[in-house]
């Protein structure tokens, strides 16, 4: 059976991740593209449906972001998003232009049109989250204004007839209440999609993919222990068995004793049965990393030294044809190969590989997946719930949770900084309830007072987020009395630190991770 496939395309809007997500949760599969991908190969892709995100750019500026008329004239249907129902009014003859009024955050949107196909069973008034400060002021010909807020007479418009639909502001956040439902509507009533992509099938599928594609080939994996390693080793056994070799390397930026813990898990006495290779790095990446400060040519030393490591553990293996990653979707996206937006990183697992890498071809099972379906494909597969619900880690670990040079002595201060960290959460009840907490040190030193004598040590930083799908998070209100408890343990406990700090920077405008 052909998957469905909703697109989305990207004119560098903060939130076009998240409108995938949201499709996803409609059990459509959606996919990102840059606005610059061509006409001919979104013909190709034969989608049900297109989605038009937002933007920072005014569309009637000669050089933003744009697209031809021949997008809105494919039969397929489009919903244009803040920028991008802009953008369709100003390419189909409408008119758009500075707002006298600026709208941003929660507003009232009233509906005008309520048996409007995107607006089926959405109350009116509705509240919406805004962020423009342009305006659609004369809707395209053959166009139908069907809901205004106070401010904003096109807050959205539709051509029902050719199956285009303009919304002003973003369903897709959670602040607009009904955005799932409206965004439902479209991907379902509009589109026509059945909603029958699902994790079981998903699964199912790509297991068969992998035997296909493997056939009687050997393949490495690289495991690390995390979620999304954890989760392809898994699937790659179910597929192929005995075929598969995972390696572990150990290259000394793990969490305290982490190690030793995947070790017991997927090793010789563990619970899976897997061909399960340890290799003890630490010193080689600690040289590789020395006098190593910026945060990018970091993750590429670790990274191609990760791809090194592997070629040596396969000559030892023998011929070995596949090479699997734990890459997913936010991956892919974030180090620029999905959409338009800028990259914010780059992946060992995605970009920056050496042009030698010694391997036919990389697997990436769960390349199309967001984290929370890693794990939903994770319990699909049987794996125990305190494995999937691991907390998150970089793939160059504490190369990014150390701010400027590593060294095997800063190492060991976030190691057991980040072990109370955790420990101490875990005892106040919170760890369930934070989508992702760490400590992280930074490079900053500052003149402390330790038993009666000054010291002249580094400040760690605590991080705790809270977040559904880690493309956006806000900073978790952690209770006063348990940083106090983690801020005496660490600064008594922890060697070389005398200060602590917590990170209240959201995601925008920062990152989860420090670097």
């Amino acid at each position: 059976m052909k998957r469905e496939l909703v697109i989305v395309i990207d004119f560098g809007g903060q939130y076009n991740q998240l409108v995938a997500r949201r499709v996803r949760e409609c059990n459509v599969y959606c996919e990102i593209y840059s606005y610059k991908t061509d006409i001919g190969k979104i013909k190709e892709m034969n989608p049900m449906g297109i989605i038009l995100t937002g933007g920072p750019n005014s569309c009637y500026e000669a050089d933003s972001p744009t697209c031809s008329r021949e997008l809105f004239e494919l039969g397929i249907p489009v919903l244009g998003l803040c920028y991008g129902a802009q953008l369709m009014m100003h390419v189909l003859g409408g008119k758009v232009e500075r707002a006298d009024v600026r709208e941003y955050g929660k507003t009232e949107v009233i509906i005008d049109k309520m048996d409007s196909k995107v607006f089926e069973e959405v109350v009116s008034p509705t509240i919406c989250w805004m962020s423009h400060f342009d305006s659609i002021s004369k809707a395209a010909p053959g166009f139908e204004i069907t809901a205004h807020t106070a401010d904003c007479p096109v807050a959205a418009a539709e051509n029902e007839a050719e199956k285009l639909y303009a919304i002003q502001y973003h369903p897709e956040v959670l602040h607009t209440v009904e955005g799932t439902k409206m965004l439902s509507n479209f991907v379902h009533g509009v589109c026509g999609c059945a909603g029958d992509w699902r994790m079981d099938s998903f699964v199912e599928e790509s297991i068969r993919t992998i035997r296909e594609k493997v056939g009687d080939g050997k393949v490495l994996c690289a495991l690390s222990g995390g979620v999304d390693s954890s989760v392809a080793a898994v699937m790659l056994s179910k597929a192929i068995g005995s075929q598969l070799t995972c390696v572990f390397v150990d290259h000394g930026l793990l969490r305290k004793n982490e190690g030793d813990e995947v070790e017991a898990v997927f090793g010789p006495e563990g619970n899976y049965d897997l061909n399960f290779v340890r290799v003890n790095a630490q010193e080689r990446f600690y040289g590789k990393l020395a006098g190593v400060a910026e945060p990018e040519e970091k993750r590429k030393i670790i990274g191609e030294e990760f791809i090194r490591v592997f070629e040596e553990e396969a000559k030892k293996i023998g011929a070995v044809d596949f090479l699997v990653q734990g890459t997913i979707y936010p991956d892919v996206v974030e180090s620029g190969l999905g959409g338009e937006s800028a990259v914010i990183k780059s992946h060992h697992n995605v970009g920056g590989l050496p042009d030698y890498v010694d391997f036919k071809e990389i697997i990436e099972p769960l390349r199309d997946l967001f984290k929370d379906e890693v794990r939903k494909a994770g319990l699909e597969m049987g794996i125990p719930e305190y494995l999937v619900f691991r907390q998150p880690f970089p793939g160059p670990g504490l190369g990014v949770r150390i701010v400027g040079e590593v060294t095997a002595e800063k190492v060991k201060m976030v190691q057991d900084a980040d072990a109370i960290y955790r420990e101490e959460i875990q005892n106040a009840g919170l760890d369930k309830g934070i989508g992702q907490y760490f400590a992280a040190l930074t490079n900053m030193r500052s003149v402390g007072v330790m038993g009666d004598e000054r010291t002249y040590d580094y400040a760690v930083a605590l991080r705790a987020v809270n977040t559904v799908d880690f493309m956006t998070a806000e900073a978790a209100e952690i209770p006063w009395s348990v940083l106090q408890k983690v801020t005496s343990r660490i600064v008594n406990e922890v060697a070389h630190v005398n200060r602590v700090l917590y990170d209240c920077t959201g995601k925008p405008p920062g990152t989860i991770e420090l670097e």
